[in-house]
């Protein structure tokens, strides 16, 4: 496995990581599937979504797999009235990453991101490492550090 440009910062960072890679299923790159194939609990599976608010712009938000996005939440704690997400062509533009395989280390621009606050109760979650097929597993705090990340209630 070729190093990603998310490793690639963690390493240059100084953070501690692990890489785990799974078969990719085209048809399902739901979080779901990814923590079956990984072997693990779907609450430590973070997906990591786009959105687009009214004032700040694009931001990132992470969320365990199998929550939905909050986005009066999320509007709420980027300083924005309305937040939604961004349409699934929009994705790759702006981040620099395909659907299924967006990370929140070493995103395109340097957008706001925002943590669900159930990230802190594990050691170590996992993250897309930027491409399908291959997570990160990272300690919670390291990533809020590294991606200067808000921590906050995100899901409904």
């Amino acid at each position: 496995m070729k190093k990603t440009n998310a490793a690639r910062i963690l390493d240059k960072a100084k953070v501690a990581y692990k890489i785990h890679e799974y078969q990719v299923d085209e048809n399902d790159l739901s979080a779901q599937n990814v923590a079956q194939k990984v072997g693990w609990p779907l609450e430590r599976v973070f997906k990591t979504l786009v959105a687009k608010g009214d004032k700040t712009g694009v931001l990132v938000a992470c969320i365990p797999g199998g929550d939905e996005l909050n986005l009066k939440a999320l509007a709420l704690l980027s300083g924005n009235k309305k937040v939604e997400l961004v349409p699934l062509k929009e994705v790759q533009p702006l981040t620099g990453y395909v659907r299924g395989g967006v990370s929140p280390i070493g995103l395109k621009k340097n957008y706001p991101i925002f943590i669900d606050e159930s990230a802190l109760n594990y050691d170590t979650i996992l993250i897309s490492a930027g491409l399908r097929g291959c997570q990160i597993e990272i300690n919670p705090l390291d990533l809020q550090r590294e991606t200067q990340a808000m921590v906050g209630s995100l899901v409904l």
